[in-house]
């Protein structure tokens, strides 16, 4: 039994194969097409964005009697970030920084452009802002820090806010990537080929052998051979050339004793 299901897998994997080599064509077209396709629109559809970071230092400061909690203050802080990120995202630091941003910023496009992001056990945070622009996203993330810096002592009580790198312009955009979406795109490619392949062998109902006339419960009358076109054209011009051959053998084996003497039938034709 275990004999007949490795001869089975073997037989399937063969199979397989010969339908990925039968349709070699249409698994290659698939692929070239949809990578070309994958760069054609990261490169002139899609709009390329440009990420700048300033990174902010929030801690309250202790008394001098109260230097012994330092420990649990600093831990009392990493578990903050959290409502500093959400304060930060707020519609009451976000107003005044579109208005000083200007150039047509909103509330909600600020919301879209700007994300926090930290590490554990961290008290310093990352403000990013990702836009069309390079400048006016180091703008943007500048006037944010400064913007919560300004605010969050009325709001939290929070007197010691540290801007511990300012926001840079990057000229480099930070997507679409090229190469990853090239990437993706023959992937994809490749496997749409693919399943092609197969969908076009599933659908392909020519009879291949008898074996498929046994399971369709069919007799087979006979078989016949296919002959390449190559073949047929060239036993269609062989027979011509000698059709060709007979013709001017038959008029070179005429003697000219076969023929009517030519004087006899200009007396005939005068009587």
């Amino acid at each position: 039994m275990n004999e007949t299901s490795h001869s089975e897998a073997t037989l399937s994997i063969e199979d397989i194969l010969l339908t990925l080599r039968k349709h070699l064509k249409i698994i290659i077209g698939s692929t070239i097409i949809v990578t070309l396709l994958a760069f054609v629109v990261t490169f002139f559809v899609m709009t390329p964005k440009y990420q700048s970071t300033t990174q902010l230092l929030v801690n309250r400061k202790l008394d001098d009697n109260q230097q012994t909690a330092v420990l649990q203050q600093t831990q009392a802080d990493v578990q903050m970030i959290n409502t500093y990120k959400d304060i930060i995202t707020s519609p009451t630091i976000l107003k005044d920084v579109a208005k000083d941003v200007g150039n047509g910023q909103t509330v909600s496009k600020l919301t879209d452009e700007i994300s926090i992001s930290s590490q554990q056990n961290s008290q310093v945070f990352s403000v990013d802002v990702k836009t069309t622009d390079p400048q006016e996203a180091a703008k943007i993330a500048n006037v944010t820090a400064r913007t919560f810096r300004d605010k969050i002592k009325s709001i939290m009580s929070v007197n010691n806010v540290s801007v511990v790198s300012k926001a840079t312009v990057n000229e480099s955009p930070v997507s679409p990537r090229l190469p990853l979406n090239i990437a993706i795109g023959f992937v994809l490619g490749l496997l749409a080929g693919i399943g092609l392949a197969f969908l076009n062998e599933a659908l392909d109902k020519t009879v291949k052998d008898e074996a498929f006339l046994a399971e369709a419960g069919l007799t087979s009358l006979g078989i016949v051979s296919e002959i390449p076109a190559e073949d047929i054209k060239k036993r269609a011009f062989a027979g011509q050339q000698h059709g060709q051959h007979k013709h001017h053998t038959r008029v070179a084996e005429a003697t000219p004793a076969d023929l009517p003497p030519r004087g006899a039938e200009l007396r005939r034709r005068v009587k």
